[in-house]
């Protein structure tokens, strides 16, 4: 073999090693600000002793949280495409780290909702930033599974979020197990800042884009329908198993379902545990047919919907075989929304997939924001002002085939246009869209 494939093939090694590294240490970003998503969902009820607060009032942690979250997918777009996954990553961790201080430390509710919304804020930061440094060091045949992995990978901050959580807030206490979770994030805001980088060559990189340019290029990724469709698909897929495991699946399981609150929280890992085998498969799915993507989003919500109806109507507490049904459907949750972002990926170019990625974002967290409002009022007008009851539940849960039906329907039709699309850009048949 001559030196210079040798020196070339050496290069291509060194290359794959160091993608892996700065992707290993993006996904350590991603798991902690999972983490600190979740980190409410096992600790709900004590939530409530702690400030003394009904179902209502604990649902605005959350939605103060998704808010910001939500609000920022955007404007973090736009950022991501003027200053790189590295600058973002490590404002997003110390907003987390700040934001978890601030909640360890609360005593009143004005204080801790001020700590979930930094929280929110850091975590908007996260997942397209990750996006992006898959995009940027990675071929493009691979990214539909790296983007499955790391959404599965990603995962394991839940993991950590829901029975570690439980035995840290019986011996640590609530100041002690949410000043570890800061010190966690301040840990992985070093490792982004000493091994993380933007670009996998040493080059001169340009100066950011204009800021008309920037308004151009999402204005763009807006008007494509492959992007709303995206949207859309989040919008639809998430919410389910979200909330489930953010907020309101502990209680239903606890107060509704009479579990134990190790029982329940065993539950919610299986859940997360579940996707991380789903995960790659879905994604498996999504490269082999690209063009039955949509057909996949419809059979995974048509999934959560019948799962959901059996363990409603069931007469009493479900049995624990038929819970363990349900955690295992809503495991689809999180990698059936990631076939969004693929069609952010496949629909816009590279210099506008942070805007495209953001605008797919905002679906399943405007999704869960609803819903998570609706179970908390729902929860307690049917409750009467007390303790949420079975009965509650089974209403408050029942809101969710609204959002089902308005997101199928949407997926269906910007499915349509987004074919028609593909048909007048490349001159092939219509049916050949995504």
């Amino acid at each position: 073999m001559p030196l210079s494939a040798v020196r070339r093939r050496t290069s291509a090694t060194v290359v794959s090693r160091r993608a892996v590294l700065v992707w290993a240490v993006a996904l350590a970003a991603y798991a902690t600000a999972v983490f600190n998503r979740s980190s409410l969902g096992v600790a709900g009820v004590d939530a409530t002793d702690r400030f003394g607060i009904n179902a209502a009032a604990l649902a605005t942690f959350s939605v103060a949280q998704l808010a910001v979250l939500a609000a920022m997918q955007i404007p973090v777009g736009v950022l991501l495409d003027r200053y790189g996954s590295r600058r973002l990553l490590l404002v997003g961790a110390v907003l987390m780290a700040t934001g978890q201080i601030c909640f360890a430390l609360a005593t009143d509710v004005g204080m801790a909702v001020a700590g979930r919304m930094l929280v929110g804020f850091g975590d908007a930061m996260t997942f397209i930033s990750v996006l992006r440094v898959v995009a940027v060091w990675f071929p493009g045949r691979r990214n539909p599974l790296l983007v499955q992995l790391t959404a599965t990978f990603g995962q394991f901050g839940a993991v950590v979020g829901a029975v570690p959580l439980v035995a840290m807030l019986q011996w640590l206490g609530w100041s002690g197990t949410f000043l570890t979770a800061a010190g966690l994030t301040a840990t992985v805001s070093l490792m982004v800042a000493a091994a993380l980088r933007d670009h996998p060559h040493a080059v001169v990189v340009a100066s950011p884009p204009a800021l008309a340019v920037v308004r151009r290029n999402l204005a763009a990724a807006w008007a494509h329908p492959g992007t709303r469709l995206g949207l859309w698909t989040h919008f639809v897929t998430s919410f389910s198993g979200g909330i489930f495991a953010l907020l309101w699946g502990f209680p239903f399981l606890v107060q509704g379902q009479g579990l134990a609150p190790t029982a329940a929280a065993s539950l919610i890992t299986v859940m997360i545990l579940a996707g991380l085998l789903v995960g790659p498969g879905i994604a498996q799915l999504c490269a082999r047919y690209p063009f039955h993507r949509s057909s996949l989003v419809l059979v995974l919500v048509g999934a959560q919907a019948a799962a959901w109806t059996v363990v409603l109507a069931w007469p009493g507490p479900a049995p624990r075989w038929l819970l363990v049904m349900l955690v295992l459907v809503l495991a689809v949750s999180g990698p059936g929304s990631m076939i969004g972002f693929d069609y952010a990926r496949t629909f816009n170019p590279v210099h506008r997939i942070g805007s495209a990625s953001g605008i797919v974002n905002v679906g399943g967290f405007v999704a869960s924001i609803v819903i998570i409002l609706a179970i908390g009022v729902v929860l307690d007008v049917a409750g009467g002002g007390g303790p949420p009851t079975l009965d509650s539940f089974r209403w408050a849960f029942a809101m969710q085939y609204v959002l089902w039906a308005v997101g199928a329907v949407q997926v269906v039709r910007l499915r349509n246009a987004a074919r028609r699309q593909v048909a007048a850009e490349s001159a092939v048949a219509p049916g050949a869209g995504g």
